[in-house]
């Protein structure tokens, strides 16, 4: 006999649902939707100050950016998506 998974059914006993279950509480947002806008900002400015500081901060160059564009665009046209 051929143990076939893919035609083979196997009963699940049904779950309960949670019907005793106290009333779901609303969500509160949490992290950076908590905060004020003024918060969110002074703590994204820090983190982008650190990148520079650090020397990991990077501006293109109006060169640089072309030449990756056009990079980045060739390597998008070499394997084209099949169309179905």
């Amino acid at each position: 006999m051929q143990n076939d998974l893919q035609t083979t059914s196997v009963a699940r006993p049904a779950t309960k649902a949670k019907a005793t279950a106290p009333a779901a509480k609303p969500k509160r947002p949490r992290g950076f939707a908590a905060m004020d806008p003024e918060q969110q900002r002074r703590i994204a400015s820090e983190g982008g100050r650190a990148s520079h500081e650090s020397g990991r901060g990077h501006r293109f160059t109006a060169e640089e950016a072309r030449a990756a564009g056009r990079k980045g665009g060739q390597a998008s046209r070499k394997n084209p998506a099949p169309t179905a």
